[in-house]
Protein backbone atom coordinates (compact mmCIF):
# COMPACT_ATOMS: atom_id res chain seq x y z
CA UNK A 1 0.00 0.00 0.00
CA UNK A 2 2.55 2.47 0.59
CA UNK A 3 4.61 2.07 -2.83
CA UNK A 4 0.91 2.56 -4.19
CA UNK A 5 0.40 5.81 -2.95
CA UNK A 6 4.20 6.85 -3.74
CA UNK A 7 3.60 5.78 -7.49
CA UNK A 8 0.40 8.05 -7.18
CA UNK A 9 2.10 10.56 -5.49
CA UNK A 10 4.96 10.72 -8.44
CA UNK A 11 1.67 10.72 -11.03
CA UNK A 12 0.87 13.94 -9.75
CA UNK A 13 3.79 15.78 -9.51
CA UNK A 14 4.34 14.69 -13.32
CA UNK A 15 1.10 16.34 -14.00
CA UNK A 16 1.54 19.37 -11.84
CA UNK A 17 4.86 20.08 -13.53
CA UNK A 18 3.92 19.84 -16.94
CA UNK A 19 0.80 21.45 -16.84
CA UNK A 20 2.75 24.40 -14.94
CA UNK A 21 5.05 24.11 -18.42
CA UNK A 22 2.00 24.59 -20.39
CA UNK A 23 1.12 27.74 -18.52
CA UNK A 24 4.70 28.88 -18.34
CA UNK A 25 4.81 28.59 -21.85
CA UNK A 26 1.56 30.54 -22.46
CA UNK A 27 2.14 33.36 -19.97
CA UNK A 28 5.57 34.43 -22.37
CA UNK A 29 4.61 37.35 -24.59
CA UNK A 30 3.95 36.22 -28.46
CA UNK A 31 6.40 38.82 -29.42
CA UNK A 32 9.24 37.54 -27.30
CA UNK A 33 8.51 33.84 -29.46
CA UNK A 34 9.23 33.68 -32.86
CA UNK A 35 6.33 32.80 -35.53
CA UNK A 36 6.94 29.03 -35.21
CA UNK A 37 7.07 29.08 -31.73
CA UNK A 38 3.80 30.37 -32.24
CA UNK A 39 2.33 28.53 -34.24
CA UNK A 40 3.34 25.44 -32.70
CA UNK A 41 2.65 26.96 -28.76
CA UNK A 42 -1.13 28.07 -30.62
CA UNK A 43 -1.52 24.18 -31.77
CA UNK A 44 -0.89 22.75 -28.28
CA UNK A 45 -3.06 24.64 -26.30
CA UNK A 46 -5.30 26.73 -28.28
CA UNK A 47 -5.05 29.80 -26.89
CA UNK A 48 -7.00 32.86 -27.68
CA UNK A 49 -4.34 35.19 -26.98
CA UNK A 50 -1.82 33.18 -29.75
CA UNK A 51 -4.96 32.77 -32.03
CA UNK A 52 -5.19 36.64 -31.73
CA UNK A 53 -1.57 37.63 -32.37
CA UNK A 54 -1.54 35.18 -35.38
CA UNK A 55 -4.83 37.09 -36.97
CA UNK A 56 -2.91 40.54 -36.50
CA UNK A 57 0.49 38.74 -37.83
CA UNK A 58 -0.92 37.93 -41.05
CA UNK A 59 -3.84 41.20 -41.72
CA UNK A 60 -1.46 42.17 -43.95
CA UNK A 61 -1.93 39.32 -46.57
CA UNK A 62 -5.54 40.23 -45.79
CA UNK A 63 -5.64 43.52 -46.92
CA UNK A 64 -2.27 42.59 -49.80
CA UNK A 65 -5.31 40.27 -51.35
CA UNK A 66 -8.28 42.41 -51.23
CA UNK A 67 -6.65 44.99 -52.89
CA UNK A 68 -5.43 43.37 -55.79
CA UNK A 69 -9.06 41.84 -55.97
CA UNK A 70 -10.58 44.99 -55.35
CA UNK A 71 -8.77 46.48 -58.92
CA UNK A 72 -10.75 44.47 -61.34
CA UNK A 73 -14.24 44.88 -59.62
CA UNK A 74 -16.14 48.23 -59.67
CA UNK A 75 -15.97 51.37 -57.49
CA UNK A 76 -19.15 50.59 -55.85
CA UNK A 77 -17.20 48.03 -54.02
CA UNK A 78 -15.61 48.62 -51.10
CA UNK A 79 -11.92 47.59 -50.26
CA UNK A 80 -12.68 47.25 -46.73
CA UNK A 81 -15.90 45.30 -46.98
CA UNK A 82 -13.51 42.65 -49.00
CA UNK A 83 -11.17 43.04 -46.12
CA UNK A 84 -13.92 42.28 -43.92
CA UNK A 85 -14.70 38.75 -45.48
CA UNK A 86 -11.75 37.93 -46.20
CA UNK A 87 -10.60 38.05 -42.15
CA UNK A 88 -13.04 35.36 -42.16
CA UNK A 89 -11.19 33.44 -44.44
CA UNK A 90 -8.05 33.97 -42.34
CA UNK A 91 -9.48 33.09 -39.28
CA UNK A 92 -10.99 29.73 -40.70
CA UNK A 93 -7.42 29.14 -42.39
CA UNK A 94 -5.47 29.76 -38.88
CA UNK A 95 -7.77 27.11 -37.38
CA UNK A 96 -7.32 24.50 -40.25
CA UNK A 97 -3.73 24.70 -40.76
CA UNK A 98 -1.98 21.47 -40.59
CA UNK A 99 1.94 22.38 -39.24
CA UNK A 100 2.58 18.60 -40.50
CA UNK A 101 2.00 19.04 -43.79
CA UNK A 102 4.94 21.69 -44.55
CA UNK A 103 3.02 24.17 -46.56
CA UNK A 104 3.72 27.44 -45.88
CA UNK A 105 0.83 29.67 -43.89
CA UNK A 106 0.72 32.33 -46.47
CA UNK A 107 0.14 29.78 -49.50
CA UNK A 108 -2.65 27.92 -47.64
CA UNK A 109 -4.15 31.42 -46.64
CA UNK A 110 -4.46 33.01 -49.88
CA UNK A 111 -6.82 30.26 -51.24
CA UNK A 112 -8.99 30.51 -48.28
CA UNK A 113 -8.88 34.19 -48.31
CA UNK A 114 -9.98 34.69 -51.48
CA UNK A 115 -12.69 32.02 -51.33
CA UNK A 116 -14.20 33.86 -48.77
CA UNK A 117 -13.98 37.35 -50.30
CA UNK A 118 -15.19 35.10 -53.63
CA UNK A 119 -18.38 33.88 -51.24
CA UNK A 120 -19.16 37.35 -50.26
CA UNK A 121 -19.42 38.87 -53.71
CA UNK A 122 -21.60 36.09 -54.91
CA UNK A 123 -24.10 36.59 -52.08
CA UNK A 124 -23.95 40.68 -53.26
CA UNK A 125 -24.82 39.66 -56.68
CA UNK A 126 -28.29 39.91 -57.89
CA UNK A 127 -27.39 37.87 -60.63
CA UNK A 128 -28.30 33.51 -60.42
CA UNK A 129 -24.98 32.09 -60.54
CA UNK A 130 -26.87 29.52 -63.30
CA UNK A 131 -27.68 33.00 -65.06
CA UNK A 132 -23.57 33.89 -65.15
CA UNK A 133 -22.16 29.95 -65.31
CA UNK A 134 -24.52 29.98 -68.83
CA UNK A 135 -23.65 33.31 -70.07
CA UNK A 136 -20.22 32.46 -69.42
CA UNK A 137 -20.76 29.03 -71.58
CA UNK A 138 -22.24 31.37 -74.17
CA UNK A 139 -19.61 33.78 -74.18
CA UNK A 140 -16.62 31.19 -74.21
CA UNK A 141 -17.93 29.62 -77.58
CA UNK A 142 -18.33 32.94 -79.06
CA UNK A 143 -14.99 33.42 -79.07
CA UNK A 144 -13.89 29.89 -79.77
CA UNK A 145 -15.71 30.05 -82.91
CA UNK A 146 -14.79 33.88 -83.63
CA UNK A 147 -10.65 32.57 -83.26
CA UNK A 148 -11.45 29.92 -85.67
CA UNK A 149 -13.64 31.18 -88.16
CA UNK A 150 -11.40 34.87 -88.47
CA UNK A 151 -14.78 36.10 -88.06
CA UNK A 152 -18.35 37.01 -86.24
CA UNK A 153 -19.64 33.93 -85.71
CA UNK A 154 -23.39 33.55 -86.26
CA UNK A 155 -26.43 32.56 -84.01
CA UNK A 156 -26.56 29.25 -85.53
CA UNK A 157 -23.12 28.11 -85.53
CA UNK A 158 -23.22 29.65 -81.73
CA UNK A 159 -25.89 27.06 -81.34
CA UNK A 160 -24.51 24.36 -82.73
CA UNK A 161 -21.57 24.36 -80.91
CA UNK A 162 -23.25 24.51 -77.69
CA UNK A 163 -26.04 21.61 -78.75
CA UNK A 164 -28.79 23.95 -77.83
CA UNK A 165 -32.12 24.50 -79.97
CA UNK A 166 -32.66 28.08 -81.04
CA UNK A 167 -35.43 29.14 -78.46
CA UNK A 168 -33.16 28.18 -75.72
CA UNK A 169 -30.27 30.02 -77.33
CA UNK A 170 -32.38 33.06 -76.98
CA UNK A 171 -33.45 32.73 -73.59
CA UNK A 172 -29.25 32.22 -72.97
CA UNK A 173 -28.66 35.86 -75.32
CA UNK A 174 -31.41 37.47 -73.10
CA UNK A 175 -29.93 36.26 -70.13
CA UNK A 176 -27.04 37.18 -70.76
CA UNK A 177 -27.62 41.26 -71.49
CA UNK A 178 -26.22 43.16 -69.31
CA UNK A 179 -28.03 45.29 -66.92
CA UNK A 180 -26.49 48.71 -65.97
CA UNK A 181 -26.71 49.23 -62.12
CA UNK A 182 -25.62 52.18 -61.01
CA UNK A 183 -24.84 53.20 -57.19
CA UNK A 184 -26.29 57.08 -56.47
CA UNK A 185 -23.15 57.04 -53.76
CA UNK A 186 -20.63 56.72 -56.39
CA UNK A 187 -18.29 59.39 -56.88
CA UNK A 188 -18.55 61.07 -60.03
CA UNK A 189 -15.52 63.18 -59.84
CA UNK A 190 -13.48 64.58 -57.21
CA UNK A 191 -13.40 68.21 -56.22
CA UNK A 192 -10.85 70.89 -54.46
CA UNK A 193 -13.43 71.21 -51.40
CA UNK A 194 -14.04 68.74 -48.76
CA UNK A 195 -16.97 67.50 -50.50
CA UNK A 196 -16.77 64.89 -53.50
CA UNK A 197 -19.59 65.47 -56.17
CA UNK A 198 -21.55 61.84 -56.09
CA UNK A 199 -23.92 60.76 -58.92
CA UNK A 200 -26.99 61.80 -57.29
CA UNK A 201 -25.86 65.20 -57.17
CA UNK A 202 -25.93 65.10 -61.35
CA UNK A 203 -28.98 62.96 -61.72
CA UNK A 204 -31.37 65.40 -64.22
CA UNK A 205 -34.61 66.27 -62.60
CA UNK A 206 -36.73 65.57 -65.90
CA UNK A 207 -39.64 67.21 -63.69
CA UNK A 208 -37.91 70.26 -63.36
CA UNK A 209 -38.44 73.07 -66.58
CA UNK A 210 -34.68 73.55 -68.17
CA UNK A 211 -33.44 77.23 -67.02
CA UNK A 212 -32.00 77.82 -70.58
CA UNK A 213 -35.39 76.78 -72.27
CA UNK A 214 -37.22 78.72 -70.23
CA UNK A 215 -34.89 82.24 -70.84
CA UNK A 216 -34.94 81.37 -74.54
CA UNK A 217 -38.89 81.18 -74.53
CA UNK A 218 -39.33 84.25 -72.53
CA UNK A 219 -37.56 86.18 -75.31
CA UNK A 220 -38.67 84.43 -78.02
CA UNK A 221 -42.11 85.47 -76.37
CA UNK A 222 -40.99 89.36 -75.94
CA UNK A 223 -39.60 89.43 -79.52
CA UNK A 224 -42.30 88.05 -81.29
CA UNK A 225 -45.31 90.34 -79.21
CA UNK A 226 -42.98 93.16 -79.52
CA UNK A 227 -45.21 95.83 -81.36
CA UNK A 228 -48.37 94.15 -81.01
CA UNK A 229 -51.72 95.66 -79.86
CA UNK A 230 -52.96 94.16 -76.38
CA UNK A 231 -55.71 91.61 -78.52
CA UNK A 232 -52.82 91.04 -80.11
CA UNK A 233 -50.81 89.62 -78.20
CA UNK A 234 -52.98 87.81 -76.12
CA UNK A 235 -54.31 85.99 -79.41
CA UNK A 236 -50.22 84.96 -80.18
CA UNK A 237 -50.03 83.91 -76.14
CA UNK A 238 -53.48 82.21 -76.37
CA UNK A 239 -52.71 79.97 -79.24
CA UNK A 240 -48.92 79.19 -79.31
CA UNK A 241 -48.05 79.01 -75.72
CA UNK A 242 -51.49 77.76 -73.88
CA UNK A 243 -52.69 75.82 -76.53
CA UNK A 244 -56.34 76.56 -77.11
CA UNK A 245 -58.26 76.81 -80.19
CA UNK A 246 -59.97 79.76 -81.72
CA UNK A 247 -63.30 79.19 -80.56
CA UNK A 248 -61.87 79.16 -77.04
CA UNK A 249 -59.58 82.12 -77.42
CA UNK A 250 -62.54 84.13 -79.21
CA UNK A 251 -64.81 83.26 -76.13
CA UNK A 252 -62.26 84.76 -73.69
CA UNK A 253 -61.59 88.19 -76.19
CA UNK A 254 -65.42 88.27 -76.61
CA UNK A 255 -64.64 87.72 -80.60
CA UNK A 256 -66.07 85.96 -83.11
CA UNK A 257 -64.20 82.82 -84.16
CA UNK A 258 -63.71 83.85 -87.93
CA UNK A 259 -62.44 87.12 -86.44
CA UNK A 260 -59.79 85.60 -83.98
CA UNK A 261 -58.61 83.71 -87.70
CA UNK A 262 -58.54 86.89 -89.64
CA UNK A 263 -56.41 88.88 -86.91
CA UNK A 264 -54.10 85.45 -86.81
CA UNK A 265 -53.54 85.60 -90.27
CA UNK A 266 -52.78 89.53 -90.48
CA UNK A 267 -50.30 88.71 -87.45
CA UNK A 268 -48.47 86.01 -89.07
CA UNK A 269 -47.78 87.98 -91.99
CA UNK A 270 -46.53 91.11 -89.84
CA UNK A 271 -44.26 88.81 -87.95
CA UNK A 272 -43.12 87.05 -91.28
CA UNK A 273 -42.12 90.22 -92.56
CA UNK A 274 -40.46 91.39 -89.21
CA UNK A 275 -38.27 88.28 -89.65
CA UNK A 276 -37.19 88.64 -92.71
CA UNK A 277 -36.17 92.04 -92.25
CA UNK A 278 -34.47 91.77 -89.18
CA UNK A 279 -32.57 87.88 -90.52
CA UNK A 280 -28.94 89.50 -90.51
CA UNK A 281 -29.33 89.75 -86.58
CA UNK A 282 -30.34 85.97 -86.50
Amino acid sequence: MPKTTTKRTDAGQKKTRSSTKKKAAVSTSPEEMSIEEVWREYKQTGSERLRNYLIEYYLENVRHCAERMHMRLPGEVDVEDLMSAGLFGLMDAIDAYDLDRGVKFETYCAQRIRGAVFDELRALDWVPRLVRSRTAKVEKARKALEMEFGRKPTDQEICERLSVSKDEFEKLSKDSQPVGVVSLDRKWFETDSNKDIREVDVVKDRKQDNPLNSIQKQDLKTLITKGLSRAERLIVILYYYEEMTMKEIGLTLDLSESRVSQMHSSILNRLKAQMQHREREF
